[in-house]
């Protein structure tokens, strides 16, 4: 929860202190560590961490295609020179390569280290270059595609990803310590800017510092609290150039529309130019995710099209598809882990390994969902006497030290194995691996408002709610993710939340 503390700790600033547009000089922006004197500017640390990535996909995609050329050409090793027109080859499939992964814009600064843009242009610049090599080798009847096609690119663009993957785990390792974050002053009014503010907070890894407020509906001074962090707050929006000054920020994010208005905004951005200080606009359609965003210029007017979600179509066969392969897959693995825990159940307490429990699917029907038992036999009856003792969010019943759970239950449910035998489901077709959460009937009964489009999709195994702290959420951001999810899912967005997945079933956070 977030605090707005009446109490400048500190020194409290009022407009005297702050000049507005144009009177103020910039000063440069750095980050540093609380515990190291090295300071870098934000634009400084984020060339030499894209020249980084550029020199590793350089020797990523030149080792891809040397791969190709030694497995098609077996003869090199016996120390005979390759052709000229197949080393012509080798240097067109890299500049094109290369330029495509620019082209897709797979190092820009804005999708670096958060996100599933920086995967997707990798994928879409590797795809791309397959097309690109069949067409030009077939073009000039090169007999060398096949090499590329099949085996090099793919395997390399498979390092590729592998290469985003560590970097990515060294930024958000160095950013837990201060580095690399971009320092930003929220503006807007004082709900909007709480809101923004502890969702940053909130979001682990995040590229943001938030390291001042500025609110426009209150003329006060003061801190607001979220977390443990304190973030100092003005009024007077017109102060705005002033605090980035102060505070040395990259950027100013307006949260939410402002009393001052369209023109406002205009002339702010035109003020942080001259300290080349970026402006963001979040946006208020909060549950609305990127893909699903298009801009569209008329005449000069910018036109926000937001797509409308889709339910039904070849994206939902696809997925379906990949449940089938991954679920079989799976299941072929844990076949025999999965035995083991049947007997080790059986033996803990008396009654079957699997429960089976009625839940609501999508568009409302009803189907049978299997788990591996984690309490008594009794569990469903002794429901009743421990309904108000309820730790659980919402409709929801949940109890931290729940007495039915048995001694291996205890630990299937740290682990999520108890979710398991849900693989049957997903290739019955009641569920998918990812999707929103499966809910109870008696939940169902229980919603109101919009609560119910979380059935317009298939439930999932895993999802948004289990990645995101489980029964530690409370039900209104439960709701907001399953929601989040149904309208803004993507194939690849599901395979980042199943790795998320198992880190989490190592974690333990939330799961009781």
């Amino acid at each position: 929860m977030t605090q707005l503390s009446q109490d400048a700790i500190g020194v409290t600033r009022t407009p005297m202190d702050l000049p507005e547009f144009g009177t103020h000089r910039a000063r440069p922006r750095v980050f540093h560590r609380a515990s190291a004197g090295a300071a870098m500017t934000t634009a400084r640390w984020v060339r030499r961490y894209r020249f980084g990535l550029l020199a590793m996909d350089t020797a990523l995609v030149f080792a891809g295609i040397l791969g190709t050329q030694l497995m098609l050409h077996p003869e090199v090793f016996t120390g005979r020179m390759l052709r000229p027109e197949q080393m012509a080859q080798a240097l067109v499939v890299f500049a094109v390569w290369m330029a495509l992964l620019a082209l897709f814009r797979s190092r820009d600064r804005q999708i670096l280290g958060v996100g599933s843009e920086e995967y997707k242009a990798v994928v879409n610049a590797g795809a791309a270059a397959i097309g690109a090599t069949a067409v030009l080798f077939l073009a000039f009847q090169a007999d060398s595609s096949r090499g590329y096609v099949f085996a090099g690119i793919p395997v390399a663009t498979g390092a590729l990803l592998v290469e985003r993957w560590i970097a990515r785990r060294w930024l958000t390792w160095h950013r837990k310590d201060g580095y690399f974050l971009s320092k930003v002053v929220v503006l807007g009014s004082h709900e909007d800017v709480e809101y923004v503010v502890a969702r940053i907070a909130k979001k682990s890894g995040a590229v943001f510092k938030v390291v001042a407020a500025v609110v426009e509906d209150a003329d006060v001074t003061g801190r607001l609290r979220v977390d443990d962090a304190s973030i100092p707050v003005f009024s007077q929006v017109q102060n705005i150039p002033a605090v980035v000054a102060r505070y040395g920020a990259d950027a100013v994010i307006v949260a939410g529309q402002l009393a001052a208005g369209s023109s406002f905004i205009r002339e702010l951005g035109w003020e942080l130019e001259k300290s080349s200080t970026q402006l963001v606009v979040a946006s208020s359609l909060t549950n609305v995710a990127g893909p699903r965003i298009r801009f569209r210029p008329v005449e000069g007017l910018p036109l926000m099209h937001v797509d409308l979600p889709n339910f039904t179509g070849s994206r939902h066969v696809l997925k379906r598809t990949m449940d089938i392969v991954l679920a079989t897959l799976a299941l072929l693995v844990l076949t025999i882990p999965m035995a083991l825990i049947a007997l080790l159940i059986t033996r803990d307490s008396p009654g079957p390994a699997l429960f089976r429990q009625v839940r609501v699917g999508r568009n409302g029907t009803s189907f049978t969902m299997l788990k591996f038992r984690s309490m008594v036999q009794t569990a469903e009856q002794d429901l009743a006497a421990l309904r108000e003792q309820n730790e659980g969010a919402g409709v929801l019943f949940k109890l931290k030290n729940d007495p039915r759970v048995t001694r291996i239950g205890g630990l299937l449910r740290r682990t999520s194995l108890d979710e398991l035998p849900q693989i049957i489901n997903v290739l019955r077709g009641d569920m998918s691996l990812v999707g929103p959460r499966p809910p109870l009937p008696s939940e169902v009964a229980a919603y109101h408002g919009h609560t119910h489009r979380r059935l317009f999709i298939k439930p999932g195994i895993t999802g948004l709610w289990q990645v995101n702290g489980r029964s530690d959420l409370d039900w209104e951001e439960s709701v907001r993710l399953d929601l989040y999810y149904v309208e803004n899912w993507s194939l690849l967005g599901d395979l980042m939340i199943m790795w998320q997945t198992v880190k989490v079933m190592l974690n333990k956070n939330g799961a009781y």
